[in-house]
């Protein structure tokens, strides 16, 4: 099923988007996140838009010597946004004020900035991980960093918990995802509470069922769950707090539950002919999310959890039944978020076509 809704276009020439972000504040501002030559060298552009009766329009733009890999709006400041470089530094920008310099610069990785993520609970804090193998805490007060927890290899993601400010998750190229409890005492851990193998089947388990007839007719590879593959994103389900999705380089879409980290995914959603580049949960139902691809596709998705009472790990593993297909872009799908406003269904997408679309997933959920 190809999406047929309304849809706004916006162009970023000469710049390739890694991310997209709605305004928690305004349904009409979004922000974009892109780099020249694909991020491989040159420099970077953040976008930030409006979103007006005669489509969409550019309010400021902020150029950066290095590419953007991510962004997040400050959650105590409705002008204020961070942006994530390939030098490594993290930018905080004011689009209220007159310069085009960023107003604070956060510069201790010493790889890739590739993901940052503000708490949307306390507030006070973001988070950035990097390819330099670390996830940091900061204040957008100070210049250092408050904290820095090792992840020991290239961790592509972070997140806080939706619910609980305590909890901060990341994933990264040795197939985990990693729960950090700042809670806990330091120890030699790192305040690492949980560590799930995002490939790991529990003993006994039958392999991921396959994909629902919903899902493109194409012929699929068939899964190796077992075998070790890149994780590049995850998200926290906004209604299950100890719910997270993972995806990466093996084109599936798994759920866990961190409260039984060794009970193997609550759910598999395959579909994807590469891999998954970006996925985030719907702010609007409890088991809706929507995937970004290198396929070119972006989805959306049911993970099945709405069809039979969820477990913790002692239920066979669910099959998630892709709901529907945005197939506009014509490069690699690289970033999506939800907006928070509305009736609930307004996603936006970018990709390496130099392109963001904003449309309405309604058409596509009235079917489920």
């Amino acid at each position: 099923m190809a999406s047929s809704s309304p849809m706004l276009e916006f162009r970023t020439p000469g710049f390739n988007p890694y991310a997209v972000k709605y305004s928690p504040y305004y349904d009409s501002r979004i922000a974009v996140a892109s780099a020249a030559n694909y991020g491989i060298v040159g420099n970077g552009r953040l976008f930030c838009l409006g979103l007006g009766p005669q489509g969409i329009f550019v309010e400021k733009t902020f150029d950066t010597n290095d590419a953007q890999y991510d962004l997040a709006w400050s959650e105590i400041n409705e002008n204020q946004l961070l942006v994530a470089c390939g030098d490594g530094s993290v930018k905080l920008y004011d689009v209220g004020v007159a310069s085009e310099f960023p107003v604070m610069n956060f510069h201790e990785h010493k790889r890739e900035a590739f993901s940052v993520a503000w708490s949307p609970v306390t507030k006070d804090t973001f988070a950035s991980s990097s390819w330099d193998g670390t996830v940091k805490i900061w204040s957008p007060a100070r210049k250092d960093s408050l904290k820095t927890l090792p992840v020991g290899n290239c961790a592509y993601s972070t997140s806080y918990c939706p619910s609980n400010p305590q909890l901060i998750s990341c994933v990264s190229t040795d197939s985990h995802l990693r729960i950090f409890d700042l809670r806990t005492p330091i120890s030699a851990s790192y305040h690492l509470a949980v560590k799930i193998p995002v490939h790991h089947l529990p003993r006994g388990a039958p392999p991921p069922p396959p994909p629902r007839p919903m899902a493109p007719p194409a012929p699929i590879p068939p899964a190796t769950p077992t075998t070790p593959a890149e994780v590049l994103t995850h998200d926290w389900n906004k209604y299950r707090e100890p719910v997270i999705a993972t995806g990466g380089v093996d084109r599936a879409i798994r759920t866990f539950d961190i409260r039984s980290p060794a009970a193997g995914p609550l759910s598999v959603l395959l579909g994807h002919q590469y891999a998954v580049r970006r996925l985030a949960w719907s702010p609007h139902a409890a088991d809706i999310l929507v995937s970004a691809s290198y396929d070119m596709t972006v989805r959306l998705w049911t993970d099945g959890s709405t069809m039979a009472p969820e477990g913790m790990g002692g239920e066979p593993v669910k099959a998630g039944v892709q709901l529907g297909v945005m197939n506009r872009h014509t490069e690699f799908a690289t970033g999506v978020d939800w907006c928070l406003f509305g009736v609930g269904g307004w996603v936006a997408t970018v990709g390496w076509d130099e392109r963001l679309l904003c449309w309405d997933a309604n058409m596509m959920l009235q079917g489920r």
